[in-house]
């Protein structure tokens, strides 16, 4: 006798698929390795030089025991709060930098009159170093923190100045034509336009100017300082105190770094769209 029920349709039991390594997977451990490589080889070199005696502790801490010392600061809380001084004064200094430059480049990129009249007197300053200023610094403002804050702002500003300037003046006529042409108004313009495509100068002077502000922190941390990572490094050449010296450089490094890691990923997300 025949079945009168249809039989049910067979499925093919199929057995999980095995995760397979991606070429890109491939691609980004091996990036990760050759950056640890340059690391490890300076490490290796650092731990030699002073492990087999070419060069006295006094002069040049070994890595283990610049580490211990670093270790013992952050367990003690003065790493974190001289870093945390640091910081409060380098974003300051280059938040005001950024604020003034942002203004007066965007003036100046988009006037032939203005980058003639201005550019001689920022050729005239701009070489002059930010340290030559601390004099001033502090016969105008005194040893307080505006004192500190305001040689930052000098070494800030000019790479975001001159980035700024040059993103906005280069910007191509042709975008701006074409935007016209499909009748946006001037402020479509510029911020549609002329923003979007000054954005890889921009980006360039945020991290060059960050960089300048990291550069000036140990000399405006001269003036009358009590706090922060220059403070710790000239307090460490006062006291021979070669380790704490190479903690707070090593600790600036570590903070600019992925300071600058952050830049990278925001200038990635920002110009997505090439």
């Amino acid at each position: 006798m025949e079945n009168a029920f249809p039989s049910l349709p067979h499925k093919e039991v199929h057995s999980p698929a095995k995760k397979r390594f991606s070429p890109v997977q491939g691609k980004a451990w091996t990036r990760l390795l050759i950056k640890l490589s340059g690391l490890s080889i300076l490490l290796l070199a650092w731990g030699l030089i002073t492990g087999l005696g070419y060069v006295a502790p006094a002069q040049l801490p070994g890595p283990i025991e610049t580490m211990q010392a670093m270790w013992h600061m952050l367990q003690d809380g003065s790493l974190v709060v001289h870093a945390l001084s640091s910081l409060k004064r380098v974003f300051s200094g280059f938040g005001v930098a950024f604020a003034i430059a942002l203004p007066l480049g965007v003036m100046l990129g988009s006037s032939r009159f203005l980058r003639d009249a201005i550019n001689p007197v920022i050729e005239l300053l701009r070489p002059i170093p930010p340290l030559a200023f601390i004099s001033l610094a502090i016969l105008w403002l005194g040893i307080d923190e505006w004192s500190k804050i305001s040689i930052i702002i000098y070494g800030a500003f000019f790479p975001l100045l001159l980035n700024i300037t040059g993103g906005i003046s280069q910007v191509d006529p042709v975008h701006i034509r074409a935007a016209q042409s499909l009748g946006a108004h001037k402020g479509h313009i510029f911020f549609h336009v002329t923003l979007r495509a000054a954005i890889p100068n921009l980006m360039i002077g945020i991290r060059s100017g960050m960089g300048m502000a990291f550069i000036c922190l140990v000399g405006s941390e001269l003036i009358a300082a009590n706090e922060g990572l220059g403070f710790l490094i000239q307090e460490g050449r006062y006291m021979f105190k070669t380790d704490q010296v190479l903690v707070g450089m090593i600790s600036i490094g570590i903070i600019g770094y992925f300071i600058n890691l952050l830049l990278t990923a925001l200038e990635k997300l920002l110009l997505r769209w090439k």
